[in-house]
């Protein structure tokens, strides 16, 4: 175990849950104080115990990424809190019910941008402002391999929703690394949470589909996908900025 992030303050969106809360405790294993954030109390109470029982250190605010009051918020309360933000890792997402794309409900089609694209924005208009007054920082936002790297029937708007991202996170990068923030992305396929589970899908038959579906022979795993997200928030990764780095195990190799 290293403490690549000891004395660092690290803001997780979305880290209530699933690939969040993996990439929440990762960082408190190595030294981070931890802020987890999303629109539901308490799953994100049930990762700070998580991270207290390994014995370290987090909080959790309430907040909706698809409202600017509630992110201006969140980072002003981040910073109260803990002093500053080193770290922001932008991973709230939504997959609405599948559907052609001359199907798709026009609120589902909102919601989907609301969360999943003018989140990701809000997020580092408020996180980026901050990071660029006090010495920089470093962002990674968490995509998908759907979208800019493949396509799957039925999910056009979440797809679209991602290709945004990663481009978002190209174009940001570029116009705030002169202010000394980092920005980069990680774009997961399949991994074990609830999203990549098909309705009424056993255990079992997700495992079989894994295994035809995935070179790899199988779904990844939320702390495979931490791993990826320590990387590129550390300095060990000072060279690296608006990347994407895919992680699906050669779906889309």
């Amino acid at each position: 175990m290293t403490a690549r992030f000891t004395g660092k303050t690290v803001l997780v969106t979305g880290g209530g849950t699933g690939i969040g809360r993996a990439i929440a405790l990762a960082f408190a294993r190595e030294g981070a104080r931890v802020v987890v954030a999303g629109r539901r109390a308490e799953p994100l109470a049930e990762t700070v115990s998580a991270v207290a029982a390994e014995g370290g250190e987090a909080t959790a605010f309430t907040a909706d990424v698809t409202r600017s009051e509630d992110v201006r918020a969140l980072v002003d309360r981040t910073v109260a809190h803990y002093g500053g933000l080193d770290v922001a890792v932008n991973n709230v997402g939504m997959l609405a019910p599948p559907a052609k794309t001359a199907d798709i409900p026009e609120a589902d089609w909102h919601a989907t941008m609301a969360t999943n694209l003018t989140g990701v924005w809000l997020s580092m208009k408020y996180e980026i402002e901050h990071m660029r007054a006090h010495g920089g920082g470093a962002i990674v936002n968490i995509s998908s391999n759907l979208g800019a790297h493949m396509r799957m029937p039925r999910l056009a708007a979440y797809a679209t929703s991602k290709a945004a991202v990663s481009a978002l996170t190209r174009g940001a990068a570029l116009d705030h690394i002169g202010d000394g923030v980092r920005i980069n992305a990680v774009s997961p396929g399949p991994v074990e949470t609830p999203m990549s589970t098909r309705p009424g899908e056993s255990a079992a038959e997700k495992a079989e589909r894994m295994g035809r579906e995935v070179p790899v022979g199988r779904a990844g795993r939320p702390e495979e996908v931490a791993a990826a997200v320590l990387h590129l928030a550390s300095e060990e990764a000072g060279y690296t900025v608006g990347t994407e780095l895919v992680l699906d195990g050669g779906v889309t190799a």
